[in-house]
Parts: C-alpha cells; structure tokens; sequence
C-alpha cells in the first residue's frame, strides 16, 4: 500500500542508514552540547537528522518535514499541511549518553492529523519497528506478538526511564489489577512494547513532544491499539499549533 507515493521501505532503509551513522559515533567518545531548553544535543542527533531530512527531501521534495533538530514552520503555513514528515533523528538522548542502548530513529508519515505510516529503529539492539498502514511489525513478524488474557490478575506496565513523574506513578498505582509489574524503558520504544503486547499499558503524564511518539503511534494504531489523550480518553493528534502533546495513555 502507498500513502502520497511513499513507499515504507524507503523509510526503513533510511533508518537503518541513520542508525549505521549513529552507531558509528556511539561507539566512540563523542562530544554533546547543550541545546537552549538544557536538553543535551549530540553530534548524533545532528548527523542523523541531516541524513533524514537529506533522503527524504531527495526522495519526496513535495512533502514538508517537522523535525525536533529543524527550525520549525510556521503554524498558518503548516496547518494546511496535507501530508507531511514528522522526524526524530534520535529519541532517547539521554539514552544514547548513558550507553544503555534504548534510543530510536523515528520516522512518520502524518496524514493531517494521524500517524499512518512509521519506522522505529533502535540501532543499538538491532530492533526495527514499523506500521505499513495496515498492520504493524517488529522485524518483520507481525505484531501484537504476545496478549495478556487475564488483566484483572496482573497487568503488564511499561514507564519512562528517565522522565517518571509523580503523576504517572500514582496512576499506576491505582490501576484496577491483582498484581503490577512495572518496567522501565527509554525513548519511543515504551509505545513499541505496548504495540508489541509485551506491556498492557503505557501512562505518560509528563510533557513530550509531537515528534517524540509519531512513529512509534503509527506502529500501535496498526497493531490494534491506541494512544488517548489522559483527559479526554479521544486519539492523540498531531500538527496543532503548540507542538507539545497532552499527557496520555498507550493501551
């Protein structure tokens, strides 16, 4: 299936190719700098986002790109947006810096305001995840992989490793089960397990930002499951003026 004539393995190949680029740098000494919000930016996230943006421009000049590492475009000009790019060139930064492996190139195709087409990779394990618009895989088998039958005896929670606030914690705790088991993980791939089924759900009451979950979104909307907003239980959309996205729930 095509969306706009953009093919999945394009996007695929091109996350792999940054994720060869990274690998490159991660397994090295490199250097970070400190963007103005105090987030770290390395000389990772730069590459791999020229790469991105590079190929995509090459392959799909018609189609706009929003990227974390890009000045972004205007609002008024942006709202009329049909299909466009949505790119982290690495989510999980801090991930990277500490060495443990769970960061993610992201890549989505938004259509207005919907995720329909994404690629997960995390280069470090070797996992690629992505949504071809219909169904969902992780290295080409078929997701949901595994399914939780009894909910109500154990429920399977997965949370932000480095960004855990209060106001997550307490609403799992009061998650209607016998028995949790909460665990811990970097970057995007807290919505890839959900999609996988290797967590029943993931609670995000804490800021993130659009290009934070697009792609990985796309891999649990075509996996069967959904990504609500924490206060109103309606889908997360995408491409609204103030590009922060509201607290929310992956189940």
């Amino acid at each position: 299936m095509q969306y706009n004539g953009v093919k999945i393995e394009d996007l695929k190949q091109i996350a792999l190719e940054a994720g060869k680029l990274i690998m490159e740098i991660y397994n090295k000494d490199f250097q970070i700098d400190y963007k103005d919000d105090k987030s770290p930016l390395t000389e990772a996230d730069t590459k791999s986002n020229e790469l991105i943006c590079n190929s995509l421009n090459k392959l799909y000049p018609n189609i706009p790109i929003m990227s974390e590492e890009n000045k972004q475009t205007p609002y008024h000009i942006r709202k009329d947006w049909e299909y466009y790019f949505c790119v982290d060139p690495i989510d999980g930064t801090k991930e990277f810096i500490k060495k443990n492996g769970e960061f993610t190139v992201n890549i989505a195709l938004i259509y207005k305001d919907t995720p329909i087409l994404g690629v997960v990779y995390a280069p470090a394990l070797n996992d690629m995840y992505y949504s071809d618009g219909t169904n969902s895989f992780k290295n080409e088998e078929k997701l949901p992989l595994k399914m939780n039958n009894t909910p109500k005896e154990k429920l399977f929670v997965v949370a932000s490793k480095s960004h855990l606030s209060s106001e997550t914690q307490d609403f799992i705790n009061n998650l209607d089960t016998k028995e949790i088991e909460q665990v811990s993980k970097g970057s995007s791939l807290k919505l890839c397990m959900v999609a996988e089924g290797v967590a029943d759900i993931y609670p995000r009451l804490a800021p993130t930002m659009e290009w934070d979950t697009a792609a990985a979104d796309a891999v649990v909307r075509s996996a069967g499951k959904m990504t609500y907003q924490y206060e109103s239980n309606i889908p997360v959309i995408y491409n609204k003026e103030k590009l922060l996205s509201p607290w929310f729930i992956v189940k």
